[in-house]
């Protein structure tokens, strides 16, 4: 796991839309800070520097360390508001990791070796059913990704999560089952895989809707997060 960015925060007074629009002007996101058995409290960040973190892919599973005013905390984004039509960020929620913390993330997959697959080099296809895996895991171990090494694969053959090498204390939210992360296939089946893919894909979705909280501090929301943002 890479060394936790720092970010840029600001304690903030009070709440509603003007307050919240007043933050923005001044090139600022409105935040909330919550979770560890404290109180949230209201802050903003620089909005150069969540956009730039956005930007990265893995905004919401990588470990930060926020600074509100000469307080450090170690944190991990839950959740960002987007603006409906320009699609920039206008509201941030981070979650306060404490000592031994463990988080829900997803972990993004990289395919090594396409070139050593005998499938792949006969013309097959590489069908990725999940480009990300959800892990358990310590909130300092958070693997940067996982590598899949597809030598020697051919038509017809799948990857499970089974075959990847997961490091100690990292562990797969789903189970129950040992789920397909990829599949090659053959390019006359190319155009059914879609349809071959829709279960594996309507229980992903019906398994992560499913899933408990990410963590006991997770219950520690506001509640008004439920509602509508600032």
């Amino acid at each position: 796991m890479a060394e936790a960015i720092e970010l840029k925060a600001w304690a903030r007074q009070g709440s509603g839309k003007g307050g919240a629009r007043a933050i923005r002007r001044e090139g600022r996101v409105p935040g909330t800070l919550y979770g560890d058995r404290l109180d949230p409290q209201t802050i903003s960040v620089e909005y150069r520097a969540i956009t730039q973190q956005l930007h990265t892919g893995h905004f919401q599973s990588t470990v930060f360390v926020l600074d509100v005013e000469g307080n450090k905390t170690r944190v991990i984004p839950r959740a960002v508001q987007l603006d409906p039509v320009r699609d920039f960020p206008i509201h941030v929620d981070f979650l306060r990791l404490g000592k031994d913390a463990l988080v829900t993330v997803d972990v993004p997959v990289r395919f090594l070796n396409e070139a050593a697959s005998p499938g792949l080099k006969r013309g097959g296809v590489l069908n990725i059913v999940r480009h990300e895996i959800p892990v358990r895991c310590p909130a300092d171990a958070i693997p940067d990704h996982f590598d899949v090494d597809l030598t020697g694969l051919e038509i017809g053959d799948s990857v499970h999560i089974s075959a990847i090498n997961l490091p100690e204390g990292v562990r797969p939210t789903i189970t129950e089952r040992d789920f397909t992360v990829a599949t090659i296939v053959g390019r006359a089946a190319e155009e059914a895989v879609p349809e071959a893919g829709a279960p594996e894909a309507a229980v992903a979705s019906a398994e992560a809707a499913a899933e408990p909280a990410e963590a006991a501090e997770d219950k520690e929301k506001p509640k008004e997060r439920e509602k509508k943002k600032d």
